[in-house]
């Protein structure tokens, strides 16, 4: 039997040589960067993630943001003895040979010590939302965010996608897309404005975020800023007692 390791990494594979890689480029660039693929990956393989899912459960960290966000989340620390069909599909050589051709630069994960490098969003109570953002990058280089559709009950909670914001040549365009199982979206955090509408009564709604960058190096100004935003905004000040030892961020 293979391993789990070589599973992920072989649908992965086979799931990019299912692409018209060219068409989709075009689109990547032409929506400043940024695209959404529908299912991308396949059932097996997602059968294997929504299992390590309810592993972690218990371990949703609840928070709440008056005006700007509301949901839970888990971090990268918790994935790590309890997901690793999951981190085997962030440290993926397959996704992220794609994703750095895809981009057009050599990206890699993020230091081990940054809890949100690979992490899931738990849309579970009613009005659980997160306002408009951009996903700024902390690191000296880009940072490039790819999110995975797990759980899709819900008909009103939906990723909304403002391109074009800050362009003035160009009209904005408002997407809202439903992340079904499988779905992948890709995008640079500095560049896409955007949002979660609230959930509804009895539905739900999880997604994975992976986190990949340029550069590794964090100033200790902008360290110190990740660091709050991540225990208060995500993760819970529990965070920087599970924080591993870090690379050394310049």
């Amino acid at each position: 039997m293979e391993s789990a390791t070589v599973n992920v990494d072989q649908s992965i594979q086979r799931a990019i040589e299912d692409l018209d890689f060219d068409g989709m480029l075009r689109t990547y660039r032409d929506q400043n960067e940024f695209i959404f693929l529908d299912r991308f990956l396949p059932p097996g393989v997602m059968d294997q993630f929504l299992s390590e899912v309810e592993r972690v459960r218990p371990e949703v960290n609840r928070n709440y943001i008056p005006g700007h966000k509301k949901g839970g989340s888990v971090s990268f620390y918790a994935l790590l003895s309890k997901a690793p069909a999951i981190l085997d599909l962030y440290r993926s050589s397959a996704l992220l040979a794609f994703l750095s051709r895809l981009v057009d630069a050599p990206l890699m994960l993020c230091p081990e010590d940054d809890p949100h490098s690979c992490a899931l969003y738990f849309y579970t109570e009613p009005g659980d939302h997160i306002g408009f953002h951009y996903d700024h990058s902390y690191y000296k280089g880009n940072r490039y965010t790819v999110l995975i559709g797990l759980v899709e009950r819900s008909q009103s909670c939906r990723l909304v996608a403002r391109l074009y914001k800050g362009q003035p040549s160009r009209e904005i365009r408002e997407m809202r897309i439903p992340m079904e199982s499988g779905s992948m979206v890709v995008f640079n955090g500095d560049k896409l404005w955007h949002a979660v509408t609230p959930l509804e009564a009895g539905g739900e709604r999880v997604v994975l975020t992976l986190q990949y960058v340029t550069d590794q190096r964090m100033g200790p100004v902008k360290q110190l800023f990740s660091n709050m935003k991540d225990a208060f905004a995500y993760f819970g000040p529990a965070v920087f007692l599970r924080r591993r030892p870090a690379h050394k961020r310049g």
